[in-house]
C-alpha cells in the first residue's frame, strides 16, 4: 500500500519532490522520487542518525539525467520507529529492496553515504539483479578504519539531547571550513527514539563484525565506485585503498572535505557519481 503524504514538495527551491508513505509489513517507509519515471534509478540510502534530506543538495545535480529514489531508512526521518522491529542492516536492505518493488523499480544503481554503503552492499547481497553497481561515499570498509570520538557520545539520561549536545554529536561529520549543520538534519536526531539510534549504530558494527565490505564486494563482483572526503573524521580516510582490493573499483579522495561530502560540496562528489553511472546505470523499460 502506498500512501500519500502531501505530493510534490519542493526541494531546493528547484526541484518537486514526490513524497509518499510506503506501509511495510514492519512499519512504515518514508519515499521521496525526483526526476523523470522513465530514466535510470538512482537509490540513494543516508547514513546513520541522518535521513533522506541529506541528500537535498544532490537531488537537482542528479535528475537530469535519473530517476532518483530517496528512502527513511525505518527508525529515522519520517519513517516508522518501533521499538519491536529488528534493525539489522540485512532487515533494512531488505526493506529497501521492497520499497524499490513497489514503485516498480527493475534495476537501479544504489549510492549509500556512511552506514548508508553498508545497507547498500546488504541489498546487492540479497537482490543482485536489482543491483547494477555500487557507490559508496565515506562508507568505512571496516571496524579498523573507525575513529573514535567522546563528541560521539549521547547518553539515555540526556535524551532528547539539547542543541549544543546535537551539534557536538554531529561535528564530526564535517570538517569544510566554515560549514554550517543544517538545522533540518539536527532535527533529525532529536526525532529519532534512543532505542531506533543506538540500535542501528550497532547493527552496522555487527555487519562489519562478520566480514568486511571488500570482501563482500568481491564476491558480488559488481561495478564499485568509492569516493572519500580526505579530512573524514570519522572513519580514517586512508582505508579507502582497501576498496581497490575488490577488481575493478574505482576510488575518488576529496580533498578539503570531511565525512558527508554530499553537504559539504555537492558537485565535486556528484562529478565521478555522475561519470560511474554513466556508464552503468540502466534505463527502465
Amino acid at each position: 500500500m502506498t500512501v500519500s503524504d502531501g505530493g510534490p514538495h519542493v526541494n531546493g527551491g528547484t526541484e518537486a519532490t514526490e513524497s509518499s508513505t510506503l506501509s511495510l509489513d514492519d512499519g512504515d517507509i518514508h519515499v521521496g522520487q525526483d526526476g523523470p519515471r522513465d530514466a535510470p534509478a538512482l537509490l540513494l540510502i543516508h547514513g546513520s542518525a541522518s535521513s533522506s534530506r541529506s541528500w537535498d543538495p544532490m537531488v537537482a545535480l542528479l535528475t537530469g539525467s535519473h530517476r532518483v529514489v530517496r528512502i527513511d531508512l525505518l527508525g529515522h526521518g519520517r519513517s516508522a520507529k518501533p521499538a519491536d522491529r529488528s534493525y539489522a542492516i540485512p532487515d533494512q536492505a531488505r526493506r529497501a529492496g521492497v520499497a524499490l518493488d513497489r514503485l516498480g523499480v527493475e534495476h537501479a544503481v544504489v549510492v549509500g553515504h556512511s552506514s548508508g554503503g553498508v545497507v547498500a552492499t546488504a541489498l546487492a547481497e540479497q537482490r543482485p539483479d536489482l543491483v547494477t553497481a555500487l557507490a559508496l561515499i565515506n562508507t568505512g570498509p571496516s571496524l579498523d578504519a573507525f575513529i573514535p570520538s567522546e563528541s560521539a557520545a549521547i547518553g539515555l539520561l540526556q535524551w532528547p539531547p539539547t542543541d549544543e549536545q546535537l551539534r557536538q554529536f554531529a561535528s564530526t561529520g564535517f570538517s569544510r571550513v566554515g560549514y554550517r549543520i543544517p538545522e533540518e538534519l539536527l532535527a533529525d536526531v532529536r526525532g529519532m527514539t534512543y532505542h531506533s539510534l543506538t540500535t542501528t549504530m550497532r547493527a552496522t558494527r555487527s555487519y562489519l563484525e562478520q566480514r568486511t565490505l571488500p570482501d563482500r564486494l568481491t564476491v558480488l563482483g559488481k561495478p564499485l565506485l568509492v569516493i572519500f572526503g580526505e579530512d573524514d573524521r570519522r572513519w580514517r580516510s586512508s582505508s579507502a585503498s582497501d576498496y581497490r582490493a575488490v577488481p575493478g573499483a574505482k576510488v575518488e579522495l576529496l580533498s578539503g572535505l570531511g565525512h558527508s561530502p554530499i553537504l559539504e560540496d555537492p558537485p565535486r562528489a556528484a562529478t565521478p557519481l555522475l561519470a560511474f553511472t554513466a556508464i552503468h546505470a540502466v534505463r527502465a523499460n
